[in-house]
């Protein structure tokens, strides 16, 4: 029987004074509010006509290698230069000069990154030994899926699959995890589904980096494999882009690497890609 879906809608309570690092087109219209990507203008709409015109009418997989095209073409970042580019994607739009963490959702001083405890390093969201690519230039060092989160919560986390259940994280409310899986907080459901999505549509064998799946099971280990897809899937509905998340986009695509994660602004494509 079906899991019921219950949409659980992301608070957009991000402003657009507070958001950073937004290079608004030249074409938005005078009807929208200026500042901030998501609320001044509609993504999905402006670049259908330029980034992703090769995939509009597209399904299934000729729509996957078409986005693989598209988002490939990016500028590459050295595991090095990752640390300065979270700061400035995931700066916290309260405190210029904090980070927001993936997993606790709690702000951090940007200075306070590292390997203490008590710091904040880069987890790698599609785990770096799924595939075993490590921290080489390519999806190792790709910062769609690297995320800002606290040293023992990101150890926790370790390479586990993802999947709903298990018990309570120590330090990070609303996260579950057991033996072989983690659930992340509500709020970031679907932030985690879509950077694994997008990891499986840039990645995919080509480029001399392993073909990058999800899959239906947990325990993947050093596969280039990660689960569970049924839950990904319905995480990315229950929990679509917010403010954050979608400026976290835009400044990805303007500032460092210059591609998008297509299931940001087209949440639609995920059931049409899988």
């Amino acid at each position: 029987m079906p899991v019921p879906r219950v949409r659980r809608w992301k608070p957009l309570a991000l402003t657009a004074a507070a958001l950073v690092g937004i290079t608004v087109p030249a074409t938005a219209t005078a009807t929208t509010a200026a500042g901030a990507h998501g609320d001044t203008y509609d993504a999905s709409t402006y670049y259908d006509d330029t980034y992703y015109k090769d995939a509009l009418g597209k399904t299934g997989p000729a729509l996957k290698s078409a986005l693989h095209t598209i988002i490939s073409k990016q500028t590459k970042l050295s595991y090095s230069q990752v640390w300065d580019a979270l700061k400035t994607t995931d700066q916290d739009p309260a405190n210029s000069s904090n980070v927001i963490l993936l997993y606790t959702g709690t702000s951090r001083s940007k200075s306070s990154s590292g390997g203490d405890q008590g710091d904040w390093n880069r987890e790698h969201v599609w785990a770096k030994s799924h595939g075993d690519f490590g921290t080489a230039t390519g999806p190792g060092t790709d910062i769609h899926h690297l995320r800002p989160e606290d040293v023992t919560v990101n150890s926790i986390r370790g390479n586990k699959d993802f999947d709903n259940g298990g018990g309570a994280v120590s330090g990070a409310p609303g996260n579950l995890t057991d033996g072989d899986s983690f659930e992340p907080r509500d709020a970031v459901k679907g932030d985690v589904a879509r950077m694994i999505l997008y990891m499986a549509v840039r990645y995919d064998g080509g480029d001399g980096f392993p073909d990058l799946e999800p899959n239906d099971k947990v325990a993947n280990g050093s596969a280039p494999a990660i689960g569970r897809l049924p839950v990904l899937k319905q995480w990315s509905d229950e929990d679509p882009p917010d403010a954050f998340e979608k400026n976290r986009n835009q400044v990805i695509f303007d500032k460092f690497q210059h591609n998008r994660n297509p299931f940001i602004d087209h949440p639609e494509w995920v059931e049409e890609v899988w």
